[in-house]
C-alpha cells in the first residue's frame, strides 16, 4: 500500500470509528457545540467593549460609561466562564464514554478470537491496542471537543471583528496566518511516521517485558539476567530515541509559534501606531486589533495541537481497525442446531479430520478417525509435535478442522451454538491457568452455583484437599494471576478440580498429570473413575503409566494415526507405541 493510499486508509478507519461511537452521543455533542459557541462569542465581544471603554470612556473622561461598560464586561465574562465549564464537562464526559465503548468493542472482538488470531497478533500487541491505542483516539476526541470546536469559530469570528475595527491593518492576517500554518504543517508531516514507529516500539517493549516476567525462572536458571537486561535496554533505547526525536519536533513548535505571535504583535503595534498617529485609527481599535490577532493565532495554535495528536490517533485507529476487522476463524453458526438430547450424551467422533496451520506447508493432523464414547477412557499418545494438543483443541472447537468433521452426539460441532457446545466440556489444558482471586472463585469458574461442599468434594477427588486446607483461609485462600502462589503440581490439581466441579459430558485432559508424582497420579485417576463413569474421557499424555489402563489408546505419529487398541495389543502390533513405552519402562514393567 502506497503512502498516499495508507494515509487515506487511516483517515477512513478513524472516521468510521468516530462516526460509529460518537453517533450515540448526539445530545452531549450538540450541548458542547452550543456552549462552545456561546463562550467564543462572549470572548470575541469583550475586546470590542474594551475598545469602547478606551475610546468613549477613558479618552473622554466619562466615568459612568466606564462603569456601565465594565459591568457588561464582567457579566459577559461570567457567562463565558460558565459556558466554558459546561462545554468542557460534556466534552470530557463524552470523550471518556467514547473511550469506554471503544475499549469494550475491542475487548469483545478479542474475546471471540480463536487460537489462530491470538497467535497472529500476540498478547502484548493486543494489550497495547486495547489500552494505549484506544487512549490515543480518546485523546483526539477530547481535544477536538474541548479545543478544536472553538478554534474555527474563534478564527472566523476574530477575522470578522478585526475587519470591523480596521480593514487595512487586518491585511497583516493574510501574511501571518499562512506562515504559521505552513510552519506547523511541515512539522506535523515529519511527526506522522515517528508516531507510527513509536507505537510499534511500544509493542516491542511490552512483548519483551511480558516474556521476561513470564520466563523469569528460566532466565535465572540459565543465568541470562544480563542478556535479557541488554535485550530490554536495546528496545527501550530505540523507543526513547524515537520519542526524543518526536519530542524535539514538538518542542520546536512552541518557540516557533511564540516567535510568529510576537513578531505579529510588533507589526500590529508598528503599523497601528502609524495609523493612530495619522488619525486613521483610534487607540481602542488598536488594542482590540492586537487582542483579535492573538485570539486568531491562539486558535491556530489550538488546531495545531489537535493536529499533533491526529497522526498518532490515525495510526492507533488503524491498529484498532485491524483488530475489529479480523474475522475469527471460529464463528458461531447463523442458525445453530439444538443440542441433541439422545442418550448416552457425550459421544465424540472425528471423521477423516485434517488440520493445517495458516501458511504452513504440511498438515499437523492427517485423516484422523476417532470415536470416544461415554463410560470409556480414550487416550492419545505420541511423540512431541505429533498433533496431540491440536486434536484435543479441535474437539471443543477451539480451532476448526481444515478438512473432515468433528461431531458431538452425531452433530457437527460447527453447527452447535458455541456456548452450548463449550458447556458440554470440562477441559484441563496443557498449561493450566488460574485467575486472580481465591481458590473458591477459580473453582466456581466451572459452575457458579457450586456449594462449598461440592468444591471440597472436587478438591478431594483431585488430591488437592490437603494442601488447600493447609493454606490460610482454605477455600478463600488468595490466588495470584496465573496461579504463581502455588506449585505446578498444585496448579494442575486445582485445574482438574475446576473441571470436576463442572460435571461435564466430556472430560478433556491435555497432558494434565505431567506435574504429578506417580503416587498422586494413580490416586487421582482412581478417584476420578466413579465421577467420570458416565462421561466421555479423552486423555492426552506423555507418561505411559497414565494411559496404559485406558479402554482405547490412539497412537499419533507425525499427525497420522499409526495404531489403536489396548496396551497389550499395541505392544505387539505398533512399533511406534512400543518405542515410546520402552523409552520409559523396562520390558518387565511394560508387560
Amino acid at each position: 500500500m502506497g503512502s498516499v493510499g495508507a494515509e487515506d486508509y487511516r483517515v477512513t478507519v478513524l472516521s468510521a470509528i468516530l462516526r460509529r461511537h460518537l453517533g450515540r452521543h448526539r445530545g452531549p455533542l450538540v450541548l458542547v457545540l452550543i456552549f462552545q459557541t456561546v463562550q467564543v462569542l462572549a470572548n470575541l465581544y469583550l475586546p470590542t467593549l474594551n475598545a469602547d471603554v478606551i475610546d468613549r470612556g477613558i479618552a473622554q473622561g466619562d466615568t459612568g460609561y466606564v462603569l456601565r461598560t465594565g459591568g457588561w464586561m464582567l457579566a459577559i465574562t461570567v457567562v463565558q466562564i460558565l459556558a466554558n465549564l459546561v462545554a468542557i464537562y460534556y466534552g470530557a464526559r463524552t470523550a471518556m464514554r467514547f473511550g469506554r465503548d471503544l475499549r469494550a468493542e475491542v475487548f469483545s472482538a478479542v474475546e471471540e478470537f480463536a487460537a489462530e488470531e491470538l497467535g497472529r497478533f500476540g498478547a502484548p500487541s493486543l494489550i497495547t491496542r486495547t489500552t494505549n491505542d484506544v487512549q490515543q483516539v480518546q485523546m483526539l476526541v477530547f481535544m477536538t471537543l474541548v479545543m478544536m470546536v472553538s478554534a474555527p469559530i474563534t478564527a472566523v469570528g476574530g477575522v470578522v471583528m478585526a475587519l470591523r475595527h480596521d480593514v487595512a491593518l487586518s491585511g497583516l492576517l493574510l501574511v501571518v496566518v499562512p506562515i504559521l500554518v505552513v510552519c506547523l504543517g511541515l512539522i506535523i508531516v515529519r511527526l506522522h511516521p515517528l508516531f507510527r514507529r513509536m507505537q510499534v516500539q511500544v509493542d516491542g517493549v511490552n512483548q519483551i517485558l511480558r516474556e521476561q516476567i513470564t520466563g523469569v525462572r528460566v532466565i535465572r536458571a540459565f543465568v541470562k539476567d544480563r542478556a535479557e537486561q541488554q535485550r530490554f535496554a536495546v528496545a527501550n533505547d530505540e523507543l526513547r530515541d524515537i520519542a526524543v526525536t518526536a519530542g524535539r519536533l514538538m518542542t520546536s513548535m512552541f518557540p516557533l509559534i511564540m516567535l510568529i505571535m510576537n513578531v505579529s504583535t510588533v507589526a500590529v503595534i508598528w503599523f497601528g501606531g502609524l495609523r493612530v498617529d495619522s488619525g486613521d485609527m483610534q487607540v481602542g481599535d488598536l488594542v482590540a486589533m492586537m487582542t483579535y490577532l492573538m485570539q486568531i493565532l491562539m486558535s491556530v495554535l489550538m488546531a495545531s495541537m489537535m493536529f499533533m495528536v491526529l497522526p498518532r490517533a490515525q495510526v492507533s485507529a488503524e491498529r484498532i481497525g485491524e483488530v475489529l476487522a479480523t474475522e475469527p476463524t471460529v464463528r458461531p453458526p447463523a442458525a445453530p442446531t439444538p443440542a441433541p438430547s439422545v442418550e448416552p450424551r457425550g459421544v465424540v467422533e472425528l471423521r477423516s479430520v485434517s488440520f493445517t496451520f495458516p501458511g504452513a506447508d504440511d498438515p499437523v493432523l492427517r485423516d484422523v478417525d476417532l470415536v470416544a464414547s461415554p463410560g470409556r477412557t480414550t487416550a492419545i499418545i505420541g511423540s512431541t509435535g505429533s498433533g496431540k494438543t491440536t486434536l484435543v483443541n479441535l474437539i471443543p472447537r477451539l480451532m476448526d478442522a481444515t478438512a473432515g468433521q468433528v461431531l458431538l452426539d452425531g452433530v457437527d460441532v460447527r453447527e452447535l451454538d458455541l456456548h452450548d457446545l463449550w458447556a458440554r466440556f470440562g477441559l484441563v489444558p496443557q498449561r493450566p491457568y488460574l485467575f486472580t482471586g481465591t481458590v473458591a472463585s477459580n473453582l466456581r469458574l466451572g459452575r457458579e452455583d457450586a456449594t462449598d461442599d461440592e468444591l471440597w468434594a472436587a478438591l478431594e477427588i483431585a488430591q488437592a484437599r490437603d494442601f488447600v486446607e493447609a493454606m490460610e483461609g482454605g477455600l478463600e485462600a488468595p490466588i495470584s494471576q496465573g496461579g504463581t502462589t502455588v506449585s505446578g503440581g498444585q496448579r494442575q490439581r486445582l485445574a482438574i478440580a475446576r473441571a470436576v466441579v463442572r460435571r461435564p459430558s466430556v472430560y478433556l485432559f491435555d497432558d494434565s498429570f505431567s506435574a504429578l508424582d506417580y503416587a498422586t497420579d494413580a490416586a487421582l485417576r482412581a478417584a476420578l473413575r466413579p465421577i467420570t463413569g458416565e462421561s466421555t474421557v479423552v486423555v492426552v499424555a506423555q507418561r505411559v503409566s497414565t494411559i496404559r489402563d485406558a479402554d482405547e489408546i490412539v497412537v499419533l505419529d507425525e499427525g497420522a494415526v499409526v495404531g489403536r487398541g489396548r496396551h497389550g495389543e499395541l505392544m505387539r502390533t505398533c512399533e511406534t507405541y512400543r518405542e515410546i513405552v520402552l523409552s520409559q519402562l523396562s520390558e518387565e514393567e511394560a508387560a
